[in-house]
């Protein structure tokens, strides 16, 4: 299915992903990107991309930027969370090398997902508050990386790091794409020449293991670097590669290997069991972020994959969030292969290990099921609340685990 036909799916008299667009207020942003905020017909190309078209469109912007100059709340506290973080502050330093390494000897990709960060974070108090010194800063981040990277490297871990900081660049790009300081061009030959081919790599062959052998973020976070590159470089294939995926993938980052099991009407909702559920609550509650970037990116560019297959995703984000809420979920036993031999290995209970931890990944889907859907999204919105206002990169530790998600979902996701 084309990228520009997301709607078939929906269910009978649903309003469409652009009439939903206009009632939030956002017909100035539709407008804005032209042919692409028309519906075409199935299968038919749009002109071009919706930029900024990422984790964050025009009315998203727009609205932080309005929002916080009148110091309305929660934009405000999200906004007082992102200035606080030293990742922020627009005399960063960028450490840019021509090798990130991942797994094995020489770790040193801590400086990539730092960086990252202080591009994003710098992009967004521009883009909110047009301060020139942090819009500089992010260009100069993102131009260094763009301009001396050539290889990222180490053990199989160095797919999650082609993956996981391949949607975040592009994200930070897609941010600065209109900054007279900032070389697109350079990032997105970058991008195209470092990280699609290892993205790639991992979701046509897995390493050369057993398809199952790999948990789902590692799927999710290639896929959502194919999608953010295949935006930032207005490549329809490239972007269609990730939605084609999310759809029909055959490993276990696509939706319904993702989502192995369903209950219905568990205590008045719709459940899905995540297919990491069985193993820890970080790695689960890290793909619930994997998912909402790659389903939020889709989204903005007119692509519904968030309902996609009776909203799949949706159910899934209510069980873990209720999990980690410490409520009870049913769960199924969850088999499957592992190494290059298939050997099989089995889960029979939800892995309780980092239970209930914070991390900044349900503002994105809070906002989404119960504010733009008008959904009863239960769970989800209450683990919402009880880690907001969301922070970022370096608010939730010094280790990978807290660069995972971009955050500061609350400033710019509340509605």
């Amino acid at each position: 299915m084309s990228r520009t036909s997301p709607h078939a799916h929906h269910e009978g008299g649903r309003m469409s992903r652009r009439g939903l667009l206009k009632t939030a207020g956002g017909l100035t942003a539709a407008l804005a990107v032209g042919a692409t905020a028309t519906a075409t017909t199935a299968g038919a190309a749009p002109a071009a991309f919706a930029h900024p078209g990422m984790l964050h469109n025009a009315g998203d912007i727009n609205r932080a930027k309005v929002r916080v100059a009148a110091g309305d709340d929660p934009w405000l506290s999200g906004w007082n969370r992102l200035t606080a973080n030293s990742h922020s502050r627009s005399t960063w330093t960028n450490r840019a090398t021509a090798t990130i390494i991942r797994g094995g000897t020489g770790e040193n990709y801590p400086q990539l997902y730092n960086d990252i960060a202080a591009a994003y974070q710098n992009a967004l108090r521009w883009k909110v508050a047009g301060t020139e010194a942090n819009a500089q800063c992010a260009a100069n981040i993102l131009n260094a990386w763009s301009r001396t990277l050539t290889t990222i490297t180490g053990n199989a871990d160095r797919f999650l790091a082609a993956g996981i900081y391949g949607w975040q660049f592009a994200n930070a790009c897609e941010l600065m794409r209109d900054h007279p300081a900032f070389d697109l061009a350079a990032a997105q030959d970058m991008m195209v020449r470092v990280f699609h081919p290892l993205n790639n790599q991992f979701l046509t062959g897995h390493n050369d293991a057993c398809i199952t052998n790999y948990w789902a973020n590692w799927d999710l976070c290639n896929m959502a670097s194919v999608m953010a590159i295949g935006i930032l470089t207005d490549d329809a294939a490239t972007y269609d590669q990730a939605v084609t995926y999310f759809k029909s993938g055959a490993g276990n980052g696509s939706i319904r290997h993702a989502v192995p099991f369903l209950y219905g009407n568990v205590e008045g909702y719709d459940l899905g069991q995540w297919q990491e559920s069985g193993r820890d609550q970080g790695h689960t509650v890290m793909g619930m972020g994997q998912m909402g970037a790659l389903c939020e990116m889709a989204w903005n560019q007119g692509d519904d994959l968030y309902s996609y297959d009776g909203r799949r995703f949706m159910k899934a984000a209510q069980y873990v969030a209720k999990y980690n809420l410490n409520m009870d979920v049913p769960f199924t036993t969850y088999t499957w292969g592992t190494g290059q031999n298939c050997a099989q290995q089995s889960q029979t209970v939800p892995g309780a290990t980092s239970r209930g931890q914070g991390r900044p990944v349900w503002a994105m889907l809070h906002y989404h099921y119960g504010r733009r859907l008008l959904l009863d999204d239960k769970y989800i919105a209450q683990m919402c609340f009880s880690v907001a206002p969301e922070g970022g990169g370096g608010d939730y530790g010094t280790t990978s685990g807290g660069f995972d998600q971009l955050g500061f979902g609350t400033l710019m996701y509340a509605k």
